[in-house]
């Protein structure tokens, strides 16, 4: 790389430090001093337009946050590209022959590295595996991946290098547990004092303490992360920086350019980005487009719940209030019927997408043959009409019983998500239906705020827009997001991913059957059943299979990615 991309880039990322100052108290010179004392060579650049806000991955439902927190926190293993099981805390993956898959189904057992430590030297041992399980458990924390581990009855430390987990009932996915992004695992010394309703005030959630290879010396929420190489990590050696930057705001548009065409930095997160605007960018010469087909879906959610309609103490989008049409199953197929994903794939997308008729997309097998979705406008006014939506005041809006037929639909702040809101805005109002658009900053959608009426666990709006897909080749983590106990309400402090307030006895009938079957083709019927019942029941309406798609300078080696785990599962290589 040339020494003025160098220069530009420190000039770029001081001008936005000082933006900072302006309006926070308390910069000085370090600030400056951080920016000019990067060397080329020695410094990594990442670019997030969706700025991490917390690095605690567990209080947060944002891919930006868990990407940012993966650089210094480390699971037990994680999936690799080919669905091999690495290992990282663990010494090795359990197996029948090795002992470490219990014969009945009803625990597994893992042996850990020995020698370990915590980015400040303290050793890591069981007891933290033990530890992030009761944090994770504990219900006053209100940690977004407690459902993940419901079916563990207690996790045992049997010495300092073993654990123990042992489940409620016979289970073949114990390879769910402490896995990929999901899976990372606390510093017990560190968090033990914050381990209920005083979480969010533990200095950790900003300034992690990790056995990744990186860690943490400052960070600016919404704004700046700063990496230097963690001393105590166990191939010290062979950490391929001296300093990471994670440089958060702007949009992705911009993020791409800085690495493909200006070569300012050398990751880009996340990038939204029409298809021939990417393509023109990758023709800068200095970097280039990577992505991966894997288990993302850009959906939109229906919800069941009334957002509209308050209960005495103020909570919206309550299980107690239904909607007003949306609980009708013709409305939502008429809704499905108006919303054009060729055009939303072809034009926005490109190479970077294609039509999604499922949400459940990998492993391969789990892909449902019998689902289908078309664009007809004339059938979803037919069903509308059938089901009495009727536009008898002639002011443009269907209404029925004096309820006019208007939603709201918000996604996050990014153009890409602006303009499909817009096609599917002309779609839904080209059959009656009065829509406002809202879109949210991801820091805030994203953010799993109890306090904040804006996340997607709040969902006060008529439909909402994200991309997510299962982190693990066992959908069961994935697929228990539409349970009725997954619903999140002020009662259970906003924990929960069925942000739909959808609740069918039968589908959470059949996630308890998988979470038993043994059988590996039976378990796949009954995944694939699940993800038909959802898709024609028109709960969720998928909109576009998603490469994951990032942009990384011609200079970094190493990248690799998987649909398994965040971008940065395996910084430690990258050099």
């Amino acid at each position: 790389m040339k020494k003025s991309c160098d220069r530009s880039f420190r000039s770029w990322l001081f001008s936005l430090f000082l933006g900072t100052c302006v309006v926070l108290t308390g910069c000085n010179s370090q600030d400056e001093n951080l920016v000019n004392s990067t060397n080329n060579n020695d410094t990594l650049k990442l670019l997030y337009w969706q700025a991490p806000t917390i690095l605690n991955p567990h209080l947060s439902t944002g891919l930006k946050d868990v990407e940012a927190s993966r650089i210094t926190l480390e699971p037990l293993a994680s999936y690799d590209k080919n669905g091999n099981l690495i290992p990282f805390l663990a010494e090795v993956i359990p197996s029948s022959e090795n002992g470490g898959i219990a014969e009945d189904g009803m625990s597994v057992t893992w042996t850990l590295k020995q020698d370990l430590k915590w980015s400040d030297g303290t050793p890591f041992t069981a007891a933290d595996v033990v530890f992030t399980y009761n944090f994770l458990s504990n219900p006053n924390v209100g940690a977004t991946s407690a459902g993940d581990y419901e079916i563990i009855d207690r996790v045992e430390a049997i010495d300092d290098y073993t654990v123990k987990i042992t489940f409620s009932r016979v289970n073949p996915a114990w390879n769910r547990f402490f896995i990929g992004a999901s899976g990372m695992i606390l510093p017990r010394h560190i968090y033990k004092e914050y381990n209920g309703e005083n979480v969010r005030e533990a200095p950790a959630n900003l300034l992690p303490i990790g056995t990744g290879p990186y860690k943490v010396v400052e960070f600016k929420p919404g704004d700046v992360v700063i990496y230097e190489p963690n001393s105590y990590f166990r191939n010290a050696e062979e950490i391929g920086f001296q300093r990471i930057e994670l440089k958060g705001g702007g949009d992705a548009t911009s993020a791409a350019r800085a690495v493909l065409q200006t070569g300012d930095a050398d990751y880009a997160f996340n990038l939204q980005i029409e298809a021939p605007i990417l393509q023109q960018l990758e023709a800068g010469g200095n970097g280039e487009v990577v992505s991966l087909l894997g288990t993302l879906s850009e959906r939109i959610l229906l919800n069941f719940s009334d957002p509209n309609k308050a209960t005495a103490d103020g909570e919206r989008s309550n299980i107690d209030n239904p909607h007003p049409f949306l609980t009708e199953r013709e409305v939502r197929e008429a809704f499905s019927l108006a919303i054009d994903r060729k055009t939303i794939s072809e034009q926005l997308y490109g190479i970077t997408g294609e039509p999604a008729a499922n949400i459940l997309l990998l492993p391969k097998e789990y892909n449902s043959a019998n689902t289908s979705y078309e664009f007809n406008l004339e059938k979803a006014q037919q069903l509308l009409d059938q089901a009495g939506w009727k536009d008898s005041n002639n002011d443009g809006t269907r209404d029925k019983n004096g309820v006019e037929m208007k939603v709201v639909f918000q996604t996050s702040v990014n153009p890409l998500r602006q303009k499909t809101q817009e096609i599917v805005k002309q779609g839904l109002e080209a059959i009656g239906v009065k829509v406002e658009l809202k879109s949210i900053d991801a820091s805030i959608f994203f953010s799993g705020d109890p306090a904040n009426n804006d996340t997607v666990e709040h969902f006060y709006a008529d439909l909402q827009m994200f991309t997510t897909g299962n982190y693990s080749p066992d959908p069961s983590n994935y697929m228990k997001d539409y349970k009725c106990d997954e619903i999140p309400q002020k009662a259970n402090n906003w924990v929960g991913n069925n942000y739909s307030r959808y609740c069918n006895p039968k589908y959470d009938q059949l996630w308890l059957a998988a979470t038993k079957e043994l059988d590996p083709k039976k378990r796949q019927a009954i995944f694939v059943e699940m993800n038909d019942i959802l898709i024609k029941d028109f709960v969720v309406i998928p909109l576009v299979h998603r490469a994951d798609v990032t942009a990384i300078s011609n200079r970094l080696q190493g990248f690799d990615l998987t649909p398994w785990d965040r971008n940065t599962w395996n910084i430690k290589d990258w050099k």
